[in-house]
């Protein structure tokens, strides 16, 4: 005999879009507490293939619900692998660039970026194995990101997202690669966003420039090929607050000396300047790598910025770069 919980998912397939309406918002009220987390993880081949579907095929009033319910569920590891086994990532991507409501994309792209945090899911939307379409869909919602950031500032921001999604997939290497593939320029796509005003936006492209230069042993050559946006990306974030003087500046390019012969808004997040740091670590670990900080006057900014710093784990990571030699004497 089926139960309540069976009989309340089995109305997410009526053919009535009342009463599949009046189901499909009582199950996202259930996935907002943990005790109805479990029965619907517990009941989750019948919960989770009706609820795609509804995002799919659905009106907003449904797939906004609906969505909602697959975000808060797919924050578990094993949904989100049953939801990618399912096929949802090519089915969120397809309803992401059909989809003509502004909430409904939003919480897609929130989906997404549940769903890259499982390497399944990665794969999935790096499209890994297909060679005609892999990295097709990062593309996409690269371009989107960078398009995006351009609306007005009252409006929902749908695409910010796509900074976490940034962040999970460049966690992998294939991701990375895909990144840093020159010919389809992504990362340096993505820098521009560093300047957002977005902190989502900042700190996600702050994160994938990190694992990113991950790869600096054997792709560092892809990495310099975009140091005129790599460099101001990695050295703004941790010059300190001083206005830096001309002696200084004129070693520096345009970008980075003007930037820093003027006062600025400090990065107040230790994180981005922890990642910044760590970033620089990386690079400088190879010989190319060390020429190309010396060439911006990287080391004098370094200098600064740790005069300023406070936080104790990002001392330590200024540290960690002088322990190559790196600062001036």
């Amino acid at each position: 005999m089926a139960t309540e919980l069976e009989e309340l998912l089995g109305f997410l397939s009526s053919p009535s879009l009342q009463v599949k309406k009046a189901a499909v918002d009582i199950v996202r009220g259930l996935t907002g507490s943990d005790d109805g987390l479990a029965s619907l993880s517990a009941h989750a081949d019948l919960a989770l293939p009706p609820l795609v579907r509804i995002l799919c095929e659905d009106p907003p009033e449904l797939a906004s619900p609906a969505a909602e319910a697959l975000i808060n569920l797919s924050q578990d590891a094993a949904l989100s692998e049953k939801l990618v086994a399912h096929g949802t990532l090519p089915t969120a991507m397809n309803k992401l660039y059909k989809s003509g409501d502004r909430k409904v994309s939003h919480l897609l792209v929130m989906l997404l970026a549940n769903l890259t945090q499982v390497d399944a899911g990665a794969n999935s939307l790096l499209q890994i194995g297909d060679d005609k379409m892999e990295g097709l869909y990062i593309s996409k919602l690269v371009r989107s990101f960078c398009r995006s950031s351009s609306e007005e500032s009252k409006e929902e921001d749908i695409f910010e997202h796509v900074a976490s999604i940034l962040v999970n997939i460049s966690k992998m290497e294939s991701g990375r690669q895909i990144l840093l593939e020159p010919k389809r320029g992504l990362l340096k796509q993505a820098i521009h966003q560093f300047d957002s005003t977005n902190p989502l936006r900042k700190k996600g492209v702050s994160g994938t420039i990190r694992n990113c230069c991950f790869e600096a042993d054997n792709q560092l050559h892809n990495l310099l090929a975009i140091a005129e946006f790599l460099w101001p990306a990695l050295l703004l974030p941790v010059a300190g607050n001083k206005v830096y003087s001309e002696q200084d500046t004129s070693k520096m390019p345009h970008e980075l000396g003007n930037a820093l012969s003027h006062e600025r808004e400090p990065v107040d997040d230790p994180e981005i300047r922890k990642q910044a740091l760590e970033a620089i670590y990386l690079i400088s670990l190879q010989e190319a790598g060390r020429r190309s900080l010396w060439s911006v006057n990287g080391p004098r900014i370094l200098q600064v910025g740790y005069e300023d710093e406070e936080d104790p784990k990002v001392i330590e990571a200024y540290e960690l770069i002088g322990s190559l030699g790196l600062t001036p004497s």
